[in-house]
């Protein structure tokens, strides 16, 4: 009776195992396959700015390395909120990714409840493409360096510049610009980069604090002038644009990125064949011919060092926060 009873045991144990092996089989099959279908990823911008134009040649590179396409889709408004809550809603599939850059970051200063967590909800894959903020006004302006720039809103707080909207990278950006020259500048808020590189085309904000990537067509052109770059050295395309240390701000460091996230749950193996896909994008040529060209450093983070630095920058944009008295929303 004993064997008898210890083989039914052994038979209930085996048929447990092989119904848990069954039902991993799926999501290790998914893993392994990926992709193999299209992969959207949302930039939670309108088209025109530096994130978007990053992530589609991102897109485009990484769609010639798997044979699958990826393709970009633009959800803004609330300060890319509205976007990244739809990728955190997203099946954990590896399907749907969400591109963004240090503006997420800032979220958790800006406002005071969010539709998704943050540091829980969306998981950091990989970041590429590393854009020093520059300082940029119309070419045919009457600002020439950066010091007549601080000089006039020293003397006129009317001084004003343009930006995506409260609580965006250039916002806080230009907001911790003003404390490391020690005075204050009027901010013009817009719908999106955009719109804020127009209203200085047309002459409706005296400059903005910009992404390079996302005007350096208009600088090329002669449109738009850039009177001082973030960064510890000059850029290749720009090489006469001084640094902020060199143009009399020392301190300001505000360096911008491309990044991608992915919903909480999906699979291990997706993650590290995603981040190895875009590691591989940025050491071609290809990528980094493209990001010296408008302006940006080619570079590569992966997962862990993407997390460690967005913890870091979370808590700087706060102590911006906090020194400007920014109020959240």
């Amino acid at each position: 009776m004993k064997d008898k009873t210890r083989g039914v045991s052994m038979l209930r144990a085996l048929a447990l195992a092989a119904l848990a092996m069954t039902s991993m089989m799926p999501m290790a099959a998914q893993a392994q396959g990926w992709p193999a279908k299209p992969v959207k990823i949302i930039v939670p911008y309108p088209p025109g700015g530096a994130v978007d134009a990053v992530t589609r040649k991102m897109a485009q590179r990484l769609s010639e390395q798997t044979g699958q396409s990826f393709y970009v889709e633009n959800k803004a408004g609330a300060t890319g909120t509205i976007g990244t809550a739809q990728v955190a809603r997203a099946a954990p599939d590896g399907y749907t990714l969400l591109a963004n850059d240090t503006t997420y970051a800032l979220l958790p200063h800006i406002f005071k409840t969010l539709p998704f967590d943050p540091a829980k909800d969306l998981q950091p894959v990989a970041a590429y493409v590393f854009a020093p903020m520059g300082v940029v006004v119309k070419a045919d302006g009457k600002y020439k360096t950066l010091a007549d720039l601080i000089a006039a809103a020293k003397s006129d707080d009317k001084v004003s510049y343009g930006s995506g909207g409260p609580g965006s990278t250039p916002h806080f950006a230009s907001e911790a610009l003003g404390l490391a020259a020690g005075t204050h500048f009027m901010h013009v808020p817009f719908k999106g980069a955009g719109e804020a590189t127009v209203a200085l085309l047309s002459g409706t904000v005296d400059f903005q604090m910009a992404s390079i990537p996302g005007v350096i067509g208009q600088v090329k052109g002669n449109k738009l002038a850039v009177l001082a770059v973030s960064g510890t050295k000059r850029l290749p395309a720009l090489a006469g644009v001084p640094t902020f240390a060199e143009a009399g701000v020392k301190d300001y460091g505000v360096i911008n990125f491309t990044g991608l996230w992915a919903p909480k749950g999906t699979p291990a193996d997706v993650l590290d064949r995603i981040q190895k896909e875009v590691g591989k994008a940025m050491a071609s040529r290809d990528m980094q011919s493209y990001a010296e060209s408008i302006g940006a450093e080619p570079g590569y983070w992966d997962a862990g060092a993407f997390r460690t630095e967005m913890t870091s920058r979370t808590a700087f944009w706060g102590k911006v926060a906090r020194g400007t008295g920014f109020q959240k929303q």
